[in-house]
Parts: structure tokens; C-alpha cells; sequence
């Protein structure tokens, strides 16, 4: 990316469409040659255009977090999703999943007996219609059950009358310094075992479902069937930092003017203060990251704080500061935050504008 085209006015997300474009072929072909398919997960972006990309680079659908989400790649013309998410099935729910598998191969997770055997009283004769993955936890002890649980919540499901895939995990503890390769060792393991089991009990396993952007590359196929990478076609601060992407993989960043400047004395730091805040750029920050984000083009500045419309950001003493307004290029700590943020996003090319694209499944949260 080069530079903030003038058109734009600030803070604004930008998409670098050449590096994205690059990002998508990228994986595709690892996980191609990996022999493993690519079920990207579109609550990254949220962007029906770059789900097509995605599609067009042989992914076989996509994954999503919410029905919601799901409705709207559907309407967009995507025939194969899967909500990923131990999702709680009520009448309501069970409703717009009937009408999402009058138009789309629709799966969904589940993690319990206990939903299991909801989804499938609320989906009535639908139920069939509906291939569910027992979600296992494979180390990121958030949702999930152990392997060797995975047989009981099968057979519920089974006798609800949905039918059972597979399994899948979210390897989230890769997410850390130094835990990809033992978060994928980890979700080999997990699968392996609980797949072994689900056939050992008569279920026709035909999909194993795992990969995260931190693990996706190291994922093998022994067990793994599909991974299910997101963050991967922007990277974003925290790749930057795991080590799981390069600076020139990052296509996405949010413009930036400063907005204030100080050159500091011993009671104040030296620093400069962007327009863009919290409001856009998320407040996410892992105990590990080194600040709110980056700078795209000064690595050694640190964004030490956010406010809503205020990111302060101590700059080294080697270099000069910035002038007000100088526009700068953010790198997001956690890019899937910052897209759900925005109405729309800024596709440049060559430092050029050459689109806007709307952040069409934003607020899809349910």
C-alpha cells in the first residue's frame, strides 16, 4: 500500500485490494496443497465481495458466527455455510434456519445434549435439513466438549433427527507468542480422537473442522478435513506480532491525521495523538501485544492508549515527530473489531481509490 489516497478523509479503513487479493491466493494454495479444504470465516470481513474472491480461489463455502450472518452471505448468493457456534435453537431461530436451508447447504455446532435436543424439537421435520458439528475443545477452554464426550452429544442430536457431519474445534490458545505450533498439535490430537470415536459409535464422519490464521499453515491432514481461517486476508496487528504475517501482508490498515503533537520534557512523553480511537481501531489488546495497534510505516512508535476519538501513540526519540497533519496508517490490534465498526471501506490500488465496500453483515450479531 502506498500512501492514504487524497479522497479519503480521516480515520477511514482502507483495503488494500492487490495484498488482499494476494492473501486469499495464498492460502488457498497452502491449504490446496496441504490437501485440506478452505472454509474461510467471513466474520472477518463481512464482505460479500471478498467471500466471492474467496469462493473463486476454491473455497468450498464459507463459515460465519451468527444465523445472521449466515442470511446475509445466503442473499449474496453463497449456497454452503456453516454457523460455527454452539448455537441455541428457539422458535424464532429455528424459523430463519428453515428459510436459510431452502436456499443454502446449512451446518451448524453444538456443544450439548441439552441444545442438541432443542434444535432439533424447534426444527421439527426441518431437522434433517440441518448437519451439525459437535464442537470439541481442543485447549482453548472456552466453548466445547472433551473428546471423549463427543459420542453422547452425537447420538442427542442423532435422535433429534439433525444429522451429524462431524466435529470441529477453535484452536484460540494459538493466539499467543509461541503457541501456534502446540495449539495445532493440540486440535490434531482432539479431532483425531473425538472423529475416531464418532466412527467407532456408527456416525459417518466427513468433516473435521479446525484452523484458526495463527494455525491454519501448520494444521496437517491426518485428521484435520477443513480449516476455517479469518483473519488471514488483512492480518492485523496481532499476526504481526505471533509472527503469523509479514508487514507486507497487512491489507488492511485505518487512515490517520495528527491531530496534536509534543516533543516532551522529563515529566511528559514524547508523542503525537491520531483522530482515530477506539471507535475504530477496537479496544482490544492482549496482555502480550505491545500496544493498541501499530503504525504501518513506524514500527518502532507504540500506541499506549485509546480513548473513543483519541489514540496517543509515544513516539521513539531518534526520529522526528510527525506534523499536524500528517496522515498516518494504522495497523488494528484485532481487524475482525475494527470491520464490524464501519458502514463501509475504502479499496485503493495502487495508492489509489478505487471502491467502497459495504460492510454488508455488520451488526449481524444474532
Amino acid at each position: 500500500m502506498s500512501g492514504i489516497p487524497a479522497e479519503i478523509d480521516t480515520p477511514d479503513i482502507m483495503v488494500d485490494l492487490d495484498v488482499l487479493e494476494r492473501n486469499i491466493e495464498r492460502m488457498a494454495g497452502a491449504l490446496r496443497a496441504k490437501g485440506l479444504r478452505l472454509r474461510p470465516h467471513a466474520k472477518t470481513h463481512k464482505m460479500p465481495e471478498i467471500a466471492a474472491r474467496q469462493l473463486a480461489a476454491g473455497a468450498v463455502g464459507l463459515t460465519v458466527a451468527t444465523i445472521g450472518e449466515a442470511e446475509v452471505f445466503a442473499e449474496h448468493g453463497v449456497t454452503d455455510l456453516f454457523i460455527a457456534y454452539p448455537l441455541w435453537i428457539g422458535p424464532r431461530q429455528a424459523e430463519r434456519l428453515r428459510g436459510l436451508g431452502t436456499r443454502a447447504r446449512i451446518a451448524i455446532g453444538t456443544d450439548s445434549v441439552e441444545a442438541a435436543e432443542a434444535a432439533g424439537r424447534h426444527l421439527g421435520d426441518a431437522a434433517g435439513d440441518i448437519e451439525v458439528l459437535v464442537e470439541i475443545d481442543s485447549g482453548h477452554h472456552r466453548s466445547g466438549v472433551r473428546p471423549v464426550q463427543a459420542v453422547e452429544v452425537a447420538r442427542a442430536a442423532a435422535r433429534a433427527g439433525l444429522r451429524v457431519g462431524g466435529v470441529f474445534t477453535f484452536p484460540g490458545h494459538g493466539y499467543a507468542p509461541g503457541m501456534p505450533a502446540k495449539a495445532a498439535e493440540e486440535e490434531q490430537q482432539a479431532l483425531g480422537q473425538a472423529a475416531e470415536l464418532l466412527a467407532a459409535a456408527g456416525f459417518e464422519v466427513t468433516r473435521v473442522s479446525g484452523g484458526s490464521t495463527p494455525t491454519a499453515e501448520l494444521t496437517g491432514a491426518s485428521a484435520v478435513t477443513e480449516a476455517r481461517p479469518g483473519v488471514y486476508v488483512f492480518g492485523d496487528a496481532q499476526q504481526l506480532e505471533l509472527g503469523r504475517c509479514a508487514v507486507e501482508d497487512i491489507a488492511l490498515t485505518v487512515a490517520a491525521t495528527v491531530v496534536s503533537r509534543h516533543e516532551g520534557d522529563d515529566s511528559m512523553p514524547r508523542r503525537v495523538v491520531l483522530d482515530a480511537g477506539s471507535k475504530v481501531l477496537g479496544g482490544d489488546r492482549p496482555a502480550w501485544a505491545t500496544g493498541f495497534g501499530r503504525l504501518m510505516d513506524h514500527p518502532e512508535a507504540r500506541i499506549t492508549a485509546l480513548s473513543e476519538h483519541h489514540a496517543t501513540v509515544l513516539w521513539p526519540e531518534h526520529t522526528d515527530l510527525p506534523a499536524l497533519g500528517e496522515r498516518l496508517r494504522v495497523v488494528p490490534n484485532h481487524v475482525c473489531v475494527a470491520v464490524n465498526l464501519v458502514d463501509d471501506v475504502a479499496v485503493v490500488s495502487g495508492g489509489k481509490l478505487v471502491d467502497r465496500w459495504r460492510v454488508a453483515a455488520r451488526g449481524r450479531n444474532a
